[in-house]
């Protein structure tokens, strides 16, 4: 009798089980993972825009806030600040408002304050996810004090709860 060689049908649907298995187990771990570090990027990305407005707002008193996100960066190489683009932030960031997937799945509303004597005092910003329940779940909020406020699911608002 002749012996034969390699893996039996058995064998290999076994192993084949064996992996989707894991993979059942694995994948939506991976999926919220995911979401936990489009969430901390999108909470980042908001103090790194409140820390530019106050800069903003220090080097053009006159100005106050800005008038947009996009007024706070600038194409590369941004070597001439000014209003329009004052250079304080990456223009990734600064356009993610735009840009058709946002910054790590997430979308950025910037609405400034009126004007007051030519001054705007106030603004707010939100931060959503592009896709609820795969780019992210929570929404961001923040405003001129720099405290950035979550909700669990939906839009987040100066009332909702602190990070």
């Amino acid at each position: 009798m002749k012996k034969q060689e390699g893996f039996s049908l058995i064998e290999l649907l076994i192993v084949v089980a064996i992996i989707l298995i894991i993979a059942a187990i694995a994948i939506p771990n991976l999926l919220r993972s995911k979401m936990a570090a489009n969430e901390s990027s999108a909470v980042g990305s908001m103090r790194t825009i409140n820390t530019a407005e106050v800069s903003y707002a220090t080097a053009y008193p006159n100005q106050g806030f800005s008038p947009s996100i996009a007024a706070l960066g600038g194409a590369a190489p941004c070597v001439v600040a000014g209003t329009a683009a004052a250079c304080l932030i990456d223009n990734t960031l600064a356009l993610a408002n735009s840009a058709p997937t946002g910054k790590s799945g997430y979308w950025f509303t910037y609405v400034p304050g009126a004007a007051a004597g030519g001054t705007v005092n106030t603004y707010t910003m939100t931060g959503q996810p592009v896709t609820a329940g795969t780019t992210g779940q929570r929404g961001f909020f923040t405003n001129e004090s720099g405290v950035i406020r979550y909700a669990i699911s939906g839009a987040a608002a100066v009332g909702s709860s602190p990070i």
